[in-house]
């Protein structure tokens, strides 16, 4: 909380803002105690500054009075409204929110370990697995990403996966009440773009990898990393570390920009990769490889109950972040070993008749391409592949995501994916043009309603088989037009184990 007088001043004594905030028609200001920031009018409650942010669709100042109205004891706008309270004056609310936020809720990034995941794969499972090693530390580690946003005592489902940035402050106000020692954040290149990590000082950050995604936003890819990159030049402490994939051409990239803060990981690198992994032996219970590290005397053998050569890739992401400040390298690398699995993200179900089920959040060429690739490698049996692809979404990806799957699988059923208020047939014969150009032979059918999708590859599936559900991970709705319905991968296969008597080992 702060005192609103003073709340311009110190903002200016913090940022050097030139020209500094200054308050609008309310002269002289009235005394008043902040204790939160919304950007929702419906969220605003006594004692809250309410911020007019200026939308796409919607602009916040609009809903000034019903802000004021609910509680609200102050205005952050862009112009002064006619309305009787303290108004906080901003060239650029987006940006002004979260560092307003960041000085009500106590500077929370200030008091916590702050590590940041950026990059285009790999980012929810490389949060989870950091955080999971801090655990293993007898540390306690708040989350936000795009699966849950956890403060360290309670959980709940993400909406997004960076939040604004006055939410963002506020649940790291709570990771501090509740005696947090750590968070970890995924950072979203529209986090990025839309200033919602301004407020946040990270001590750590690691970049995954970069392929095409969000081109339909930021138009290219070298715009893309740009955004990515605003992470490790705009959000960092001073003496901050981190660490960049070596085996991706954007990973190095950045090293170069860092040198002095960015240590390398990877499998394919040169032999001045920081930390490395070899002799590496995948299958679908997991991975089992040695970790070499700059600085200890001999490597150190782990096993990860994840499938997937990418998540030794996450792995590595992850011991990247947390090594510089950590005084066990042997013991984080060995905490691997009691890992589990994580929500959405290849997450394996195996049942009694000898068929398995990967459900995976992969919904890009190069993640769908990733992901059969390791199950193709590693199945016995068919690959059965069922996916679709977002509307309202780079539409190129359907294509590619049609010609990989071709490349990969045995059978594929094109189905829908959040299609929004584009018709869903359409984005699955987009996406049948990419199988058919591969000239390969493989079973092909389109079924739009998604549940039926997975019960019809569930009921091919034989002893061997693997039946990959892919794009929507552990999201529990599909976006159809503007209705939102419960849905989930998962329950539809456990709805499918339960009727057709199949039992789930």
């Amino acid at each position: 909380m702060v005192l609103l007088s003073g709340l311009p001043a110190e903002y200016a004594g913090r940022y050097g803002v030139n020209p500094p905030l200054r308050y609008g028609n309310s002269s002289p200001v009235p005394e008043a105690v902040l204790v939160d920031a919304v950007c929702n009018s419906a969220d605003a409650s006594p004692g809250c500054l309410f911020c007019c942010v200026p939308g796409e669709h919607t602009d916040g100042h609009t809903f000034a009075e019903e802000a004021l109205a609910n509680g609200a004891v102050a205005l952050l706008v862009e112009r002064p409204l006619p309305v009787d309270a303290p108004q906080i004056v901003s060239t650029n609310v987006r940006r002004d929110m979260g560092r307003l936020a960041s000085i009500i809720h106590g500077e929370p990034s200030q008091k916590l370990k702050m590590i940041g995941v950026t990059g285009t794969n790999g980012k929810s499972t490389t949060t989870w697995i950091i955080r999971h090693i801090l655990h293993s530390m007898g540390l306690r580690v708040g989350l936000l990403g795009t699966i849950v946003y956890n403060d360290g005592v309670n959980e709940v489902d993400a909406e997004r996966t960076t939040p604004e940035s006055c939410d963002v402050q506020r649940m790291l106000g709570r990771m501090v009440e509740n005696g947090c020692d750590a968070c970890v954040m995924e950072t979203s290149s529209h986090g990025l773009a839309l200033g919602r990590m301004e407020g946040c000082s990270f001590d750590s950050a690691v970049f995954t990898n970069l392929s095409e995604e969000h081109l339909d936003y930021h138009g290219t890819l070298e715009e893309y990393f740009e955004t990515k990159s605003t992470l490790f030049s705009g959000c960092m402490k001073q003496d901050w570390t981190g660490g960049a994939n070596c085996d991706d051409s954007y990973g190095r990239l950045l090293m170069g920009r860092f040198p002095r803060n960015l240590s390398s990981y990877g499998i394919d690198c040169d032999s001045d990769a920081r930390l490395r992994a070899g002799e590496i032996d995948c299958s679908l219970e997991g991975t089992d490889f040695t970790v070499s590290l700059a600085g200890l005397p001999e490597t150190v053998r782990t096993f990860l109950p994840l499938p997937g050569l990418f998540n030794v890739y996450n792995a590595l992401a992850a011991l990247s972040a947390i090594l510089p400040f950590c005084h066990d390298a042997r013991g984080a690398i060995l905490s691997l070993k009691s890992m589990v699995q994580v929500p959405g993200r290849m997450e394996r179900i195996s049942f009694e008749n000898g068929i398995k089920c990967v459900i995976d959040f992969a919904h890009t060429p190069v993640a769908l391409k990733n992901v059969l690739t390791e199950l193709r490698r590693l199945c016995r049996g068919r690959v059965i592949s069922v996916f679709g692809h977002g509307g309202e979404r780079f539409q190129p990806n359907r294509f590619s995501l049609g010609r990989f799957a071709a490349a990969l699988s045995d059978s594929i059923i094109v189905t829908m994916d959040n299609p929004r208020n584009e018709p869903p047939e359409q984005i699955a014969a987009q996406i049948v043009e990419g199988v058919k150009s591969s000239g390969r032979d493989v079973r092909l059918r389109t079924i739009l309603d998604r549940k039926a999708a997975v019960y019809s590859a569930m009921d091919s599936a034989e002893r061997g088989d693997v039946v990959v559900i892919s794009g929507k991970g552990p999201e529990k709705t599909l976006r159809i037009g503007s209705l939102s319905i419960d849905y989930s991968d998962y329950n539809a296969v456990r709805s499918w184990s339960i009727e057709r008597g199949v039992r789930m080992l």
